[in-house]
C-alpha cells in the first residue's frame, strides 16, 4: 500500500514538472514571439522612415541635377555673351583707332585754317582752337572730345561765313601808323576797313598765310556808310563796293 502511494506522488509530481515545464516554455514563447512582433513593427517603421529618406534624397538629386543642368546652360550662355563681348570690344578698339585717324586729320586741317580766319573770328575761337592737340599722339583729350571740339570750330566758322561782321580793330595804315578802324566781313571772301575819321580805308582778302590787305582810301565814304547801314546808324540803301571772286 505504501508503494502503491509513492508510486502515485511519484507520478503526480513528475507531471507537475512537466506541467511548469510547458508552462516556463510556452511563457517563453510568448515573449519572443512579442519580442519579434516589436522588432518587426520597430523594422517596418524605420523602413518607412528609410524610403522617405530614400525619396527625399532622389528628389534632392533630381532638383540639384536640375540646378547642375542650369548652371551649365548659364555657364555656356555667359561664354557665349563673353565671346561677343570681347569680339565688340575688339571691332570698337579697331574703330576707335579709325576715328583716331580721322580727327587727327581734321584737326590738322583745322590749324592750317584757322590763320585764314578773320582776326575777329579767330579771336572768338581761341578757346576750341588751344584745344587743337600739337601732337595727336600725346593729348589727354578723349576721341569724342576732340571730335566735339572740332565740330564746335566748324560750327562757327560756317556761322561767321554765312553772316555779315562789323568789328572794331587795331590796324596798321600806311605810313606805319597804327589805328582802331571798323571793319566790315562779306563771310569769309571779303572784308573791308575803315578809320573813325573816314581819312583810311582798305579792302582785304583771305590767303594761306592771313588775311592781305590792301590800302583803298577812295573807298573810305562807301565803306563808312555800308558800315552805318548794317549798325543801324543811316537809311538802308544800295552802295556799291567792290568784291573779288576767286
Amino acid at each position: 500500500m505504501a508503494v502503491g502511494v509513492c508510486a502515485v506522488a511519484t507520478a503526480v509530481g513528475a507531471e507537475e514538472s512537466s506541467l511548469e515545464t510547458t508552462r516556463t516554455a510556452l511563457a517563453k514563447l510568448i515573449e519572443t514571439r512579442q519580442i519579434t512582433s516589436r522588432e518587426r513593427q520597430q523594422w517596418q517603421f524605420e523602413r518607412q522612415i528609410l524610403q522617405e529618406r530614400l525619396a527625399l534624397m532622389d528628389r534632392e538629386i533630381e532638383a540639384l541635377a536640375g540646378k547642375i543642368k542650369d548652371a551649365q546652360a548659364t555657364m555656356s550662355d555667359a561664354d557665349r555673351k563673353r565671346g561677343e563681348l570681347v569680339a565688340e570690344n575688339e571691332e570698337l578698339k579697331k574703330l576707335s583707332g579709325r576715328l583716331q585717324e580721322i580727327v587727327a586729320g581734321l584737326e590738322a586741317k583745322l590749324g592750317g585754317l584757322v590763320t585764314a580766319l578773320p582776326e575777329p573770328l579767330r579771336e572768338k575761337l581761341k578757346p576750341l582752337t588751344q584745344r587743337l592737340p600739337a601732337n595727336p599722339r600725346e593729348t589727354k583729350l578723349s576721341v569724342s572730345e576732340r571730335f566735339q571740339n572740332v565740330v564746335g570750330i566748324l560750327n562757327e566758322v560756317t556761322k561767321f561765313n554765312r553772316e555779315v561782321t562789323v568789328a572794331s580793330e587795331v590796324r596798321t595804315l600806311d605810313g606805319g601808323r597804327t589805328a582802331e578802324v571798323k571793319a566790315l566781313y562779306l563771310g569769309l571772301g571779303q572784308g573791308y576797313f575803315v578809320t573813325a575819321k573816314g581819312d583810311a580805308a582798305g579792302v582785304g582778302r583771305p590767303s594761306p598765310s592771313g588775311w592781305q590787305w590792301e590800302s583803298a582810301n577812295h573807298l573810305a565814304d562807301e565803306i563808312g556808310q555800308a558800315i552805318a547801314i548794317l549798325q543801324n546808324e543811316k537809311v538802308a540803301s544800295f552802295v556799291p563796293m567792290p568784291v573779288e571772286v576767286k
